[in-house]
Order: C-alpha cells, then sequence, then structure tokens
C-alpha cells in the first residue's frame, strides 16, 4: 500500500517555509493529540502519521532526499545504510521542540508515556459533587467514595512476584530504545519488548498481573471552603490513581455544582431575593422581615410612597469572598401586591380613594398620560 504524500498530510505545499511546516504541524498535533482524542484509534494513527511526516521534513537534509526520492529514501529502496547516522531521533523525543511550545513540558506529556524503569504517572480523576447554597455559604466537610487504582501492597508497587526484581530488557539492553537503518538515515524508535520502560518483568505479581496497582475503593475526606461557586474546582493532589509500577500518582479534581436556591438567586459574592408587599405598606410605609442566607431574619424597612420593583441593599448580608473574611450584599425587591378578593366595603372605600386621588398622589401616572395626551394632539395637528 502506497504511503500518503507527507506534504499532503501536513496540509502544505512542496515549497511551504519552515515556519510554515512548523505551524502546521502544531495544529494538526493539537488536533490528533492522543490526549485530547482518548480511545480514538484513527486519531492515533492520524498523529503517528503526521509526526513521521514532520520528523523527516523539519530536516533539511531528510527533505531533500524526500523531494527528491520520495518514500523510497527512508523503506530501504535506495539500498546502503548508515549514511544518514547522526540524524536518527527517539520516535517519542523528535516531537520535543514542537511539545515545549504546546504543553510546556520538554516532550514529556502528563499522565502518559513510559518511563525507564517503567515508572509510570497515574491518570488524574474527577469527580462531579453537588452542594447547596447554604453548604457553599458556611463551607462543609464532604466525605467522597470512588473506586480507583491504588498502589499493589503485595508487590509495593514494582510489579515483580515477591522475591524478585525486574530484569533489564535483553532487546534494547534497558536503553527503552533500538537503532534500525533506514534507507540513507539510522533511526531510533521505541523497543517494543519493554515499550521503552528498558525492564521487563519475567515473573510478574500475580495480585496485580504485573501492574503494580490493584483497584479499590477508597475514602477521603474533602474540605469545602466557604464562599465557592458554581463550577469551583478543588485539587488534591497525589489522590488519583496510582502510578505503573511505583510511578507517582494522579491527582483528584473536585468540581462543584451548585443546586438552585428556592428563595435566592446569586451573582457573585451578592444575593438577590423579591418579597412582596401590601398596596398598604407600600403607600404608607412600614417593615417586613426576610431571611438571610446565615439562617436569620432581618428587617426591611419600606419608605412610605414606595414603588412596585424598588430595590433594597442589606450589607454585608451576602455570600462570603473565597479566602477573605469579605461578604456580599443582599438585594431585596419588592413587589406591591394588588389586593383580590374584596368586600363590597373594600370596594367603596377604594372608588372614594380614587375619586380623591389627583396628580399628586400619583404623579408618575399622571405625567405618563399627560405624554399620551400631547403625542397623539401633535398628531392630529
Amino acid at each position: 500500500m502506497s504511503k500518503t504524500d507527507y506534504y499532503e498530510l501536513l496540509e502544505v505545499t512542496k515549497t511551504c517555509s519552515d515556519g510554515e511546516l512548523k505551524s502546521s504541524y502544531r495544529k494538526l498535533a493539537m488536533k490528533w493529540h492522543p490526549d485530547k482524542n482518548p480511545g480514538n484509534a484513527e486519531a492515533e494513527a492520524r498523529f503517528k502519521e503526521i509526526s513521521e511526516a514532520y520528523d523527516i521534513l523539519k530536516d533539511p537534509q531528510r527533505r531533500a532526499a524526500y523531494d527528491r526520492f520520495g518514500h523510497a529514501a527512508f523503506d530501504g529502496g535506495m539500498g546502503g545504510g548508515g549514511a544518514g547516522a547522526g540524524f536518527g531521533n527517539d520516535f517519542a523525543s523528535t516531537f520535543s521542540d514542537i511539545f515545549d511550545d504546546l504543553f510546556g513540558m520538554g516532550g514529556q506529556r502528563r499522565g502518559g508515556g513510559g518511563g525507564r524503569g517503567g515508572r509510570e504517572r497515574g491518570a488524574d480523576l474527577r469527580y462531579n459533587m453537588d452542594i447547596t447554597l447554604e453548604e457553599a455559604f458556611s463551607g462543609k466537610a464532604a466525605t467522597v467514595r470512588l473506586p480507583t487504582s491504588i498502589v499493589c501492597e503485595t508487590c509495593s508497587g514494582t510489579g515483580a512476584k515477591a522475591g524478585t526484581q525486574p530484569t533489564s530488557c535483553r532487546t534494547c539492553s534497558g536503553s527503552g530504545r533500538i537503532r534500525q537503518a533506514q534507507g540513507f538515515f539510522t533511526l531510533e524508535r521505541t523497543c517494543p519488548t519493554c515499550q521503552g520502560r528498558g525492564q521487563v518483568i519475567e515473573d510478574p505479581c500475580p495480585a496485580c498481573a504485573g501492574a503494580g496497582r490493584t483497584t479499590r475503593e477508597r475514602t477521603l475526606e474533602v474540605a469545602i471552603p466557604a464562599g465557592v461557586e458554581d463550577g469551583t474546582r478543588i485539587r488534591l493532589a497525589n489522590e488519583g490513581e496510582a502510578g505503573v509500577r511505583g510511578g507517582p500518582p494522579g491527582d483528584l479534581y473536585i468540581f462543584l455544582s451548585l443546586a438552585p436556591h428556592e428563595f435566592f438567586q446569586r451573582d457573585g459574592a451578592d444575593l438577590f431575593c423579591r418579597a412582596p408587599i401590601s398596596m398598604v405598606t407600600a403607600a404608607l410605609g412600614g417593615t417586613f422581615e426576610v431571611p438571610t442566607i446565615d439562617g436569620d431574619t432581618t428587617k426591611v424597612k419600606v419608605p412610605e410612597g414606595s414603588q412596585s420593583g424598588k430595590r433594597f441593599r442589606l450589607a454585608g448580608k451576602g455570600m462570603p469572598v473565597l479566602r477573605t473574611r469579605n461578604r456580599g450584599d443582599m438585594y431585596v425587591q419588592v413587589v406591591v401586591e394588588t389586593p383580590q378578593n374584596l368586600t363590597r366595603r373594600q370596594r367603596e372605600l377604594l372608588a372614594e380613594f380614587d375619586a380623591e386621588c389627583s396628580k399628586e398622589t400619583h404623579p408618575e401616572s399622571s405625567g405618563f398620560f399627560a405624554k399620551v395626551r400631547d403625542f397623539f394632539a401633535g398628531d392630529a395637528e
């Protein structure tokens, strides 16, 4: 089966500059990287193809050979070996310059890849936790139960049966890499026997089948600080999956979701609520009580002539500001309630009141209807 043209794989032209080549590879590497496409075999194969293409074309001499002879320059079709000695690189390290830009980790992906001696970092874990607004206000100590990988107690994480130890890989002599001549060049690649670890386990631990870790449910105590918001992420270092064969553990991330509250709405550290008041209270003034998030109540003083929608600020009655001693404010918006199911006498009193109303009694509505009359009077002219 013929290989796809390297320039076509990298979506560049044959005359592209080194900068254009690198830029296109970076974009494609980010798109098809296995860490961004977990479990996607097609993405993994595509990533290897574009990585192989870039490995060849980024080197001026290799690129010149490819431009002249095509794939035959590297598949042994041109005969001879060792002419390119000195240009070979490990399959993983050939992209270190790109990984420095993409991940800032010198080509070592967090949580992936084999380490020398088989020590691999464990995977990070995610746990979603629902909490109430009251719990976000006061903070809480939560208990988390989750199944995860822990260090095998039988072999202490080595992966080898008790009384034995991992041995140096005979294929690569413990280096984790092997050299292979391809056309003009001698290339290095990851050892297929030990997968780059440099060691093999000839007599694996029966409890963990050589992985150095087993799966078990763990119980952790998590301190939720006061003032957390919806979507807050809490990191518990080294509480993720255990590493392979004694490698360092991953981290556990707790993602918090706040349940809707029946009375309060939250905006940052401020709380908002609506409270109905009677028409008489709005007209004559008065006070009413509202609950606060700390479980107490507070009085709201309504001045005479308050209108529906007026908002009152209660300083320092909101949510705590994370990692400070400050608190937000609470805002109470009053809604004037229109009376219903009136008796005959109540209707008579309201009718008498309405008959005696003046512009001074209802300045806003009087001003509005005056503008309406002026508007239609102007149209009539």
